[in-house]
């Protein structure tokens, strides 16, 4: 079964950080790519990064540039987020989605909170 399960999540100041988990099963994590996306309250969901099968990273979002990361641990089967310097507007769901590539996605976490305060 096909599974991705993100975790670490919460609460955190402005200017602190937080690193997000996405667990994945049943699959081998080395032949997808995987993408992290975030949906604010009235917004729609925007994808944010990606790390595609070979793990070259992709930013879709400009204001997290400098400020999140993407990495892969396979022998974890966990893809991580990294947010440095959080602000009160990363406020989001945040979830990790997994397909064969960084335009395509197949299956998805069911997301995960991360509240920043001012």
């Amino acid at each position: 079964q096909l599974q991705l399960v993100e975790s670490g999540g919460g609460l955190v100041q402005s200017g602190g950080s937080l690193r997000v988990s996405c667990i994945v099963s049943g699959f081998t994590l080395d032949s997808y790519a995987i993408g992290w996306f975030r949906q604010a309250p009235g917004r729609v969901r925007e994808e944010i990064l990606c790390i595609s099968s070979s793990d070259s990273p992709m930013y879709y979002v400009d204001s997290v540039k400098g400020r999140f990361t993407i990495t892969r641990n396979s022998a974890k089967n966990t893809v991580y987020l990294q947010m440095n310097s959080l602000r009160p507007e990363d406020t989001a769901v945040y979830s990790c989605a997994a397909g064969p590539d960084c335009h395509t996605y197949e299956y998805w976490g069911r997301g995960i909170q991360v509240t920043v305060s001012s």
